[in-house]
């Protein structure tokens, strides 16, 4: 009987050591099939060893209120994330009493602002799912807000870490010249164009390219756009935004060794590798720099677009997008 008991009390104080390492997260939003992808890895049986130190749970679902793909899929995923052991929570406030870190999952990029300030106001790391605001402006009020309160954000999608984007990346296949790249770019009219879900081709062009685009200028119709950038020092890199035929992701680069294929989409387990280093370390894998860039390119793209093709300056559309972020921040801190 006695062994029992102090059987019993080691297997509670290793249960309570494995509790007290454990990184709980939450999630902000369960209207996209991101938050159940994250959570089937981190909370299923099947968890990867990898894995073991975090768990999700709580969310709170809400979610965009007029996007219907988006709140049609909230009840189904309420069921599936408790089915995972995730605690639905009423608010925002009463998530961040329950976690250590934060994902920001919400679909409709138009509430992250007003989300990611509840969070920064309560010292939560966080990453924050693409689009990273619906703007350029909101993007950059998100950017300084977390500058404000000290706190490590990144966002991003999954076709930046897929192995062969990073490869490129890292001039594994020689230095880049130049590169193509295409995505599926569906239009949502609360989103500026690209913004919805053009992003990810966009991404991936960065992913390649790197910073330093300093002008833009598109040409486009009802099933396709091509969006043409030049960098600083003469590279192009065009992104080419699909919505006729297939869904269909990739491109190609080109390096001073020849061409190379740009890696497809690989599913959302890559970008949660580096979401959890990035919890457990505090160091962010994109700079903020680079994510406002790629913002600041689709919006250069949108004002091109608006000018029948006009070659467009980045530096324009940043200083325009700074302006309007400084009016966002100063309206949110008001109510």
């Amino acid at each position: 009987m006695r062994l029992k008991v102090i059987l019993s009390a080691i297997l509670s104080g290793l249960l309570w050591i494995a509790q007290a390492q454990q990184i709980k997260i939450g999630i902000i939003g369960l209207d996209t099939s991101h938050s159940i992808a994250f959570t089937k890895f981190l909370n299923g049986e099947d968890k990867k060893e990898e894995f073991k130190d975090f768990k999700i749970v709580a969310a709170y679902p809400y979610g965009s209120k007029t996007i219907k793909s988006s709140y049609d899929r909230i009840p189904d995923y309420i069921k599936q994330v408790k089915g995972l052991g995730v605690e639905i929570v009423p608010s925002i406030a009463e998530l961040l009493k329950k976690v250590d870190c934060v994902m920001l999952e919400t679909n409709d990029g138009n509430l992250h602002l007003e989300q990611a300030y509840e969070v920064f106001k309560a010292g939560k790391i966080m990453f924050i799912d693409k689009p990273l605001g619906a703007t350029l402006a909101q993007s950059i009020a998100i950017c300084q807000l977390a500058r404000e309160y000290n706190i490590p954000i990144f966002s991003s999608s999954a076709l930046r870490f897929v192995p062969q984007n990073q490869k490129l990346r890292n001039g594994e296949y020689g230095k880049v010249l130049g590169a193509d790249c295409y995505s599926p770019a569906t239009r949502e009219i609360s989103h500026p164009d690209f913004g919805w879900y053009g992003i990810h081709g966009v991404e991936t062009l960065f992913t390649i390219m790197g910073t330093g685009c300093v002008s833009v200028n598109r040409m486009s119709a009802e099933g396709t756009d091509v969006v043409a950038g030049l960098w600083s020092d003469g590279r192009i890199g065009t992104f080419r935004g699909l919505r006729a035929g297939k869904g269909i992701y990739g491109g190609t680069a080109f390096t001073d060794k020849g061409a190379e294929p740009v890696g497809p989409y690989e599913g959302y387990e890559v970008l949660l590798t580096e979401i959890l280093k990035f919890f457990r370390t505090r160091v962010a894998p994109i700079s903020a720099e680079e994510t406002l860039e790629i913002f600041t390119f689709m919006e250069a793209s949108n004002e091109s677009k608006r000018n029948d093709g006009k070659i467009i300056l980045m530096e324009d559309v940043y200083r325009k997008g700074l302006k309007e972020a400084k009016e966002l921040l100063l309206e949110l801190k008001i109510k």
